[in-house]
């Protein structure tokens, strides 16, 4: 932290001398220097050279907006952004308020800032709230949530600074290059990203690519005939688990009596590939646990988050698992999926011109912050000094052991009336918690995944730092609402409003209609009573009520949608936000573990092992060195091996990456291009080529040129070059290039023939076919490829044990399907096109057909179906 504080300590000088001069200035002058700063940047003066301004006018519009005066070591964390780093400031030094910094200096350059965050909640809170600051400037805050439409994302996108999910972002860059119209494109050109949270979102999350599926057949009864098979198998004689892997094996026994039970001869069939339901009901049954990974909701199967402990609805695994589980459950099968397009985190956001992060924890990930994304890691220094006191973890043999200490120690800080948060890894272990607290009568609140509980998580979270306050919940990381110790005063005042006002202004209409036949649930805003410590007076329900009122009268009774009710209400209670007292608070910590725990049984090795039979007293923690040492090779090995993960992940998504690249730029090439001649013209020269030298090699000698066979297939393909023949190529050509480039001329010209003839029948109409098509058949074609190379990844792994590396194995074989798809693309396109026949409908049809020129399209595009399945 020192080394910042010296690096940046001239800087933050400068800043500091400005502030007399920027505190003096009226709201109107201070708004002017944004617009004097802009031109500045536009004329091309460099960010740096703007930066003590910008901050200066930052932290005294924060100071007048939110009442939050940005701290010199809050200026450095944001001087470290800009530079395109990552800073390391601990929990509650105010990292929301560090992004705004950066985020306004960068967005001056009009080209645009995301800064992104975990979940859709943070995003809306931080555009809400911090958002004021730079809308008081001048300049627009956008902010993307969950269902919106294209428009309304079109619309937050072009902002100065918008705030969106890591996931809502990457989802609509796939989505994008799935865009058959330029009107359906989204986003903007990328320049600078801010990661709240970057550890979580660049290292856990990394694990897991972005996948945009298509459904694919219907799912079959082998599912429920799996699960069955799954069911009566028996761990150890039917099948191993690996849980490290997260993978399953059938032993000898388990192939003989799935195949028996089936009445098949091969599991491994691939005409029936029985064994990947198989195997799939197996993982379902072992690794894929109910209330941990999952739970069940309206007899549906709901993924929950392993790092935030949230409901990612609408989220499926894939690769027919998802299917295996809902099959487990007995709920009722989804359609099986095909993936689209896919992209892993890293390589998203690799693709940022300038990119920087902030967290609280990324030293330990430093390496890999460098090796991967070239992103330093700086530590900044805190405020105040931190006065937390981390007790020493404490260590049982057995899990129930370690669940009753931790009811002891709730127990013994509940009786001094200190507030206690307690985290646990799954919903599951929250709620076995909770029956334990209950027995022992602890008044306590839970927060995890189940529905009940996420309706109220800002009120759950908000007060839980009152006196005597227990709170039970799942991955803490990333809930961003602020604990203030004593509870949040402010926060309940809000909610009390929103409870009286929301259902008078929401549209009842407003949201998803699940089924016609039953209507979705009235929604309420009501707040547990038992969170308000008292009864409210006459005069100040008569405030709320008054201040109802004026609201209903201004926007309308029953008149918008939930989200806009949300954020108006929120734009109207400015400066509501308390501030968290953490940097400084008084408060302690301590990890209760058992040898039994995950980490340990999987990745603790013998020695563990060997401890557990050692120890008998289960009520104890147990303390010693070799332990210990036991914990820290543990926990390193638990990093290393999702380390490796990660890496294999980007690595072979490196591979896919550039092949991604390409396949996009042409497609966005495609879409944007006013004239599309050049590249079809590229096109009928390249396929040319490639049917002249499949029939014809370069090396082949003139007196042994099978030019009937020559033509006969390029006379398949364009019907319009049928007057050609061996006597007429003989008397043209006398080289091999000469052939070449007569046949690349006749392919040029009859594009331009066709072009002239459809052109003649409907103005117009060759355009939009031509991107039609290419469109299509590049999204067809790179579905396909993206099949191919997930076989291929699969099957290159065995390759090394014949120690064949298989990343140099996968690469080779991934560029040869690569340019055999590019040659399919062009070949089926140029096909297309010199097929093409536009069928002109009835007099009557016409009219209707100009008013919507994609039907006159899609005629013609059935007409195609028959040209691209032939090629």
């Amino acid at each position: 932290g020192e080394a910042a504080k010296r690096r940046y300590n001239d800087t933050v000088a400068l800043v500091n001398r400005l502030e007399p001069e920027v505190s003096a200035l009226s709201d109107a002058d201070l708004r002017a220097r944004t617009s004097a700063l802009q031109e500045r940047a536009r004329a091309g003066e460099s960010l740096g050279s703007l930066l003590p301004e910008a901050f200066a006018v930052v932290r005294e519009a924060s100071n007048r907006v939110l009442g939050l005066r940005p701290f010199d070591v809050q200026l450095i964390g944001g001087m470290v952004l800009h530079k395109g780093e990552i800073a390391e400031m601990k929990t509650g030094e105010g990292k929301t308020l560090v992004a705004i910094l950066p985020a306004y200096l960068n967005a001056l350059s009009g080209k645009g800032v995301h800064v992104v965050t975990v979940n859709d909640y943070l995003a809306r809170r931080d555009c809400e709230w911090v958002g004021q600051v730079p809308r008081f400037l001048g300049l627009q805050v956008g902010l993307i949530q969950q269902n919106m439409t294209p428009e309304q994302r079109r619309e937050n996108y072009l902002c100065d600074i918008t705030y969106v999910t890591n996931s809502e972002l990457g989802f609509d860059y796939l989505r994008d290059n799935l865009a058959m119209t330029v009107d359906e494109l989204v986003l903007r050109n990328f320049n600078y990203c801010v990661i709240d949270e970057v550890d979580s979102i660049l290292i856990d999350e990394a694990r897991t690519p972005l996948i945009i599926s298509g459904l694919a057949e219907k799912p079959s009864d082998r599912y429920y005939k799996a699960a069955k098979i799954a069911e009566a198998f028996e761990q150890d004689i039917h099948y191993t688990v690996d849980e490290k892997q997260r993978n399953v094996l059938l032993t000898e026994q388990g192939y003989a009596d799935a195949e028996e039970i089936l009445d098949i001869d091969d599991l491994y069939d691939p005409r029936e590939q029985w064994a990947s339901y198989v195997l799939n009901a197996i993982k379902a049954k072992e690794l894929f646990l109910r209330d941990v990974n999952y739970i069940v909701r309206s007899k549906e199967v709901l993924i929950v988050d392993e790092f935030t402990g949230r409901v990612m609805a609408g989220r499926r695994w894939s690769d027919g698992l998802h299917q295996a589980i809902e099959a487990k459950e007995g709920v009722q099968i989804q359609n099986e999926t095909i993936t689209l397009a896919s992209i892993s985190y890293q390589n998203f956001f690799l693709q940022f011109p300038k990119l920087c992060g902030m967290t609280g924890t990324a030293a330990t990930e430093r390496q890999e912050f460098e090796s991967i994304y070239k992103l330093k890691v700086t530590v900044v220094p805190t405020n105040k000094p931190m006065i937390r006191k981390d007790d020493s973890d404490v260590v049982f043999r057995a899990t129930s052991g370690k669940w009753r200490a931790a009811v002891v120690e709730i127990s013994r800080m509940n009786k001094a009336c200190r507030p206690v948060l307690v985290g646990t890894t799954s919903v599951e272990q929250s709620e076995t918690l909770s029956e334990q607290l209950r027995e022992a009568g602890i008044p306590h609140e839970v927060l995890n995944a189940k529905p009940e509980n996420v309706e109220r998580e800002a009120e759950i979270v908000a007060q839980s730092g009152r006196l005597g306050a227990v709170t039970i919940a799942t991955n803490m990381a990333g809930r961003g609402t602020d604990i203030i110790l004593g509870g949040n005063a402010e926060f309940m005042a809000r909610l009390k409003l929103r409870e009286m006002l929301m259902p008078r202004i929401v549209n009842p209409v407003d949201g998803v209609i699940v089924s016609k036949k039953q209507l979705p649930p009235r929604k309420t805003w009501k707040t547990n009573e038992s969170l308000f410590p008292c009864e409210l007076s006459e005069d100040t329900l008569s405030c709320i009520k008054d201040a109802v009122e004026v609201a209903v009268k201004e926007w309308g009774e029953k008149s918008l949608p939930e989200l806009e009710a949300e954020e108006r209400l929120s734009y109207s209670c400015e400066k509501l936000r308390g501030r968290s007292g953490r940097q400084g608070d008084p408060g302690s910590s301590r990890f209760f573990l058992s040898l039994e725990d995950n980490i340990f049984r999987i990745f603790g090795g013998d020695r563990i092992q060997g401890l557990m039979q050692a120890f008998r007293v289960e009520d104890l923690p147990i303390e010693s060195k070799m332990l210990t040492r036991a914990l820290d090779e543990a926990q390193r090995k638990v990093e290393n091996y999702f380390f490796d993960i990660r890496k294999q992940l980007f690595e072979y998504d490196e591979v896919l990456n550039s092949q991604r690249d390409r396949v996009y730029a042409e497609r966005r090439r495609a879409l944007a291009s006013g004239s599309l001649e050049s590249l079809i013209v590229e096109y009928a020269e390249l396929t040319m080529d490639d049917i002249l030298e499949a029939n014809i090699g370069p090396g082949t000698p003139r007196e042994s040129w099978d030019l009937g066979k020559l033509i006969a297939k390029v006379q398949q393909y364009c019907y319009l070059l049928n007057d050609l023949t061996p006597e007429l190529l003989e008397s043209k050509c006398s080289s091999y290039e000469d052939l070449q480039e007569y046949l690349r001329t006749r392919g040029r010209e009859a594009y331009f023939q066709k072009a002239e003839i459809v052109e003649k029948q409907a103005p117009g109409l060759m355009k939009e076919a031509e991107r039609f098509l290419i469109l299509s058949n590049i999204d067809k074609l790179w579905k396909e490829h993206l099949q191919a190379l997930k076989f291929v990844q699969q099957a290159v792994g065995l390759r090394g044990y014949a120690q064949r590396d298989p990343l140099i194995e996968y690469k080779l074989e991934g560029y040869n399907l690569f340019l055999d798809m590019m040659a399919q693309i062009r070949r089926n396109v140029i096909y297309s096109v010199y097929q093409f026949k536009p069928v002109m409908k009835k007099q009557e049809e016409e009219s209707s057909e100009k008013k919507d020129p994609k039907k006159n399209l899609q005629k013609g595009a059935k007409k195609l179906g028959a040209a691209q399945a032939a090629s």
